[in-house]
């Protein structure tokens, strides 16, 4: 009888399945409930705390996101023996609330746990767990909300049957928590953005169109920003905008959280900072993308020759027709001395072999230091243009016979003739140099985009075999006496021509004021043009100091005092530093001719219309840039492009590198370019960009338009 009583209490204790009571805190329900109906001596089952969330409501993950806190439970002092693990996070959704995003539940969902019985556990008892229960409930409002929960689980000889209800609920929310997985990983900075790249077994052929990374600690990453994504092979790369934990240096070393994608799956991801996986791009939309561009695999031997080809192309750009100008002149002012010719052509040639050696070398130290820089990024600096601007008009005064500092016409190496015009010529080169950066010849943006992610020694031959391209039509025809002999001799046509070509670098003034003014708006323009009229003057002192001084007078007064205005013109031009004024809108500055409406370019902003289907042309552009500028009005800001665009239903954005700007640099690096014009059309179906030609005609960019709409 005794042992029938003792049987059937156990079975009674059995069936009578752990117990817990539900308790509403206000806008949702909450109890502790457990997969089995009792726990024995040295088991570990696993419970959850239950939350069954009031509709519009909702609660958060382990971290919340942009705002929130986690759920939590604080336990009462546990039995002796006994233990209770951390929650197990289901994958949480993306909840936006006005511009932030956190993360969190909504209806019903279960966080389950571990509860670890001891060896000693007495069959038979029931031990009771409680605790409090805490919760931020949020809709439009949060509200924290707690309740006390309890746990009673019967102490059983064996492991107890499942409860009916809880064990496959408990079940499908472990199914629901991430899990580790055979990945590499591992993140890098890129400007002002993270990559963070995973690729493995488990991924290949996933589907990443909703891929999601859910960060562990919520100072890693900005939440509200969009992650863009890069297919690959076996993998993916997300573009993610660092948090304020990247703010202190050196920042963390490693990103670990939640990779989960649009079928369900999730994965723990821990990513150390290092060199990213094979395979984890290549295949998919930007802006995390390192696609093979035309100047990522070119080698040494082809991207000097793509640079030679390039320098000798841009002297056929806009934008050194005027220095060039006057060097022809100088050539034919020495036409009919073969020495003298040879010396100019040699002078000059030095002069612009050692301005591209001293560019390279500042852009490869600069690279060094962090900085994302490219061809052309002198001119982003407001003090830098400011001064160029004042140069260009001081060369066009000395054109115009404002004053004289020599007889030859090399711009503003023309005063420096005293032997020879060596000394000129080799300024003309320096100055050609600098007045080429606003150009991108063709083959160049290739050759310079792989010399700027190769070591010092390689750039610099690059560049070298850049400037030889640029110096050697002048040099040949310096060496090439039948050339020479058809310049006409030295004579009054060249005072003449001298005036005449102080037009075109008053017109490279003027170009570069305007670009001023698209940096530093209408403040900057006021400086410049006072300091402009402040160096005239002092050109005009000098120039009056020079004829008084040939006709026998005293000319150190005036040659002071244009001193003085000289110095306080160009103090004026760089400093105080510029007030940069605000980006402009897409019916501003450069887009005021455009004949389609563009947006200002983001690597979100391009996610998002990629994430819509849309086809889209990407215009990297600048203010400074002469050739983009030359496009835009000959190619893109036209009635057919605008036609094209609308028929096809094609988004245009404009990365406008008028100013720095870290993210246009870091995606002018990624196609393999060190500067702009760069012109991207990616298709309706996602993939790769189609890279457009440095030098558009409207047919083009239409026929690429068309193309990307049914790609």
């Amino acid at each position: 009888m005794m042992r029938f009583l003792a049987g059937l209490l156990m079975a009674l204790a059995t069936a009578g399945a752990a117990f817990a009571e539900p308790v509403n805190t206000g806008h949702l329900e909450t109890e502790l409930v457990a997969e089995s109906r009792g726990i024995a001596p040295g088991q570990t089952i696993r419970a959850a705390l239950r939350q069954d969330i009031q509709e519009h409501w909702h609660t958060y993950w382990r971290n919340p996101g942009s705002s929130g806190e986690a759920s939590k439970i604080e336990w009462d002092p546990l039995p002796s023996g006994w233990a209770t693990g951390g929650f197990e996070w289901p994958t949480p959704k993306r909840l936006p609330v006005g511009p932030l995003v956190n993360y969190g539940y909504e209806g019903e969902v279960l966080l389950p746990f571990t509860v670890t019985a001891p060896a000693d556990a007495r069959v038979g008892e029931t031990v009771t767990l409680s605790g409090t229960a805490y919760f931020l409930v949020c809709e439009e409002i949060c509200i924290p909300e707690k309740g006390e929960v309890r746990l009673a689980l019967p102490i059983t000889a064996g492991p107890a049957a499942e409860d009916g209800k809880w064990g496959p609920a408990i079940r499908k929310a472990l199914a629901a928590t991430p899990k580790p997985a055979p990945l590499n990983a591992a993140f890098e900075r890129r400007g002002d953005r993270l990559a963070l790249a995973v690729a493995g077994a488990p991924l290949k052929g996933a589907d990443f169109a909703d891929a999601y990374f859910f960060p562990f600690a919520p100072g890693v990453v900005d939440h509200a920003a969009p992650q863009a994504i890069e297919r690959g092979p076996e993998g993916l790369t997300l573009t993610l905008a660092p948090g304020d934990d990247f703010q202190v240096a050196p920042g963390p070393k490693a990103l670990a959280g939640v990779l989960a994608l649009a079928n369900g799956a999730a994965f723990e991801v821990s990513a150390p900072a290092g060199p990213l996986p094979a395979g984890a791009a290549g295949l998919g939309p930007p802006p995390a993308r390192a696609p093979a561009s035309p100047g990522v695999g070119l080698g040494l031997p082809m991207a000097a020759l793509f640079a030679l080809l390039g320098g000798l192309i841009l002297n056929l750009m806009p934008c050194v027709f005027p220095i060039l100008a006057m060097k022809a002149a100088s050539l034919a002012g020495h036409a009919h001395e073969a020495s003298g010719a040879r010396r100019q052509g040699l002078a000059f040639g030095a002069g612009v072999l050692a301005s591209f050696v001293a560019l390279a070398a500042v852009l490869i130290a600069l690279q060094a230091a962090g900085a994302a820089v490219g061809w052309g990024f002198q001119l982003q600096s407001p003090p830098v243009v400011a001064g160029l601007a004042l140069l260009m008009l001081a060369v066009a005064l000395n054109l115009s016979g404002v004053f004289e500092v020599g007889l030859s016409l090399q711009g503003a190496g023309s005063g420096l003739a005293s032997r020879g015009g060596v000394t000129g010529a080799f300024l003309t080169g320096v100055l050609a140099v600098v007045v080429a950066a606003p150009c991108t010849a063709p083959f160049m943006a290739p050759a310079l985009g792989w010399a700027l992610t190769q070591t010092p020694a390689a750039a610099l031959a690059v560049f070298v075999a850049l400037g030889i391209g640029f110096a050697l039509p002048f040099v040949a025809v310096a060496f090439a006496p039948g050339l020479l002999a058809r310049l006409p001799r030295p004579g009054p046509w060249m005072d003449v021509f001298k005036k005449a070509l102080a037009f075109p670098m008053y017109g490279a003034a003027a170009w570069l004021v305007w670009v001023l003014t698209q940096q530093a708006g209408a403040d900057g323009l006021a400086r410049v043009l006072a300091a402009a009229v402040v160096l005239a003057a002092a050109l005009w002192l000098a120039g009056a100091a020079q004829r008084r001084r040939l006709a026998g007078g005293r000319s150190l007064p005036i040659a002071a005092g244009a001193g003085a205005l000289g110095l306080a013109a160009a103090a004026g031009a760089v400093w105080p530093s510029y007030t940069l004024a605000p980006a402009p809108g897409a019916a501003e500055t450069m887009g005021a001719m455009a004949a389609a409406p563009y947006e200002p370019y983001s690597p979100e902003r391009l996610a998002e219309l990629q994430a819509e289907g849309r086809p889209v042309f990407v215009n990297f552009t600048a203010a400074w840039c002469v050739s983009c500028q030359v496009n835009e009005r000959v190619a893109i800001a036209r009635q057919g492009v605008a036609d094209a665009m609308t028929a096809n239903n094609v988004a245009y954005l404009k990365a406008d590198w008028t100013r720095k700007d870290e993210a246009i640099a870091t995606e002018l690096a990624r196609h393999g370019r060190a500067g702009v014009p760069l012109y991207l059309v990616y298709g309706a179906k996602g993939g790769e960009p189609r890279i457009l030609p440095n030098i558009l005609t409207e047919g083009t960019v239409v026929k690429a338009l068309e193309a990307a709409a049914r790609s």
